[in-house]
């Protein structure tokens, strides 16, 4: 179960387009006996999916959830510690479920300055740490850390186009499938 943004909502793209359906597609041609729940919304905060993660392990009783937040907690400018404690606590309600977790890195753009765009970052490596979750550092690795990577987004220069998210599906699948073993 994939609890995420609008980066796993498919904000923008065609349905069937996104990393999350392209991991459906993967999964059947690795004959991995799974299905991906998408319980993505876009605009959606880590205090918006601990309030709905609850429900969804009791709806879903997924094996796996992939916590994809906090990219929209930054551009809201909302404190690193209330981030990183509704991510840890997220993990944890998880874990206690019986699911194995998979945190998912993003970064901010440079104009937030480099300290908080450091410890941004580093808040997805102390919860993984301290929970013991998996973890993909940056979701979008060479999608937009790459030279003229505007190339790799739609026109509101946030969300990645269609053409990248075989590039994020990439950066996802090495984590997930420890996870699916």
């Amino acid at each position: 179960m994939i609890v995420g943004d609008s980066l796993s909502a498919e904000y923008g793209l065609k349905r069937g387009t996104g990393w999350a359906a392209l991991l459906e597609q993967r999964l059947q041609a690795e004959k991995i006996n799974a299905h991906v729940i998408n319980a993505s919304i876009s605009g959606d905060t880590t205090a918006g999916g601990r309030s709905r993660l609850p429900a969804l392990l009791a709806q879903h009783k997924p094996t796996q959830v992939v916590l994809e937040l906090g990219g929209n907690d930054a551009l809201r400018g909302l404190p690193l510690k209330l981030t990183e404690d509704n991510l840890t606590r997220m993990t944890q309600i998880a874990q206690k479920a019986g699911a194995k977790v998979l945190l998912v890195g993003m970064e901010v753009p440079p104009n937030y300055g480099a300290d908080y765009a450091a410890r941004f970052a580093g808040t997805f490596k102390t919860v993984a740490s301290s929970t013991k979750a998996g973890l993909v550092p940056f979701l979008l690795k060479g999608v937009a850390d790459v030279p003229d990577s505007l190339k790799n987004f739609q026109s509101d220069r946030i969300h990645p186009n269609e053409a990248s998210h075989p590039t994020i599906l990439a950066n996802v699948w090495p984590e997930l499938k420890k996870l699916l073993k």
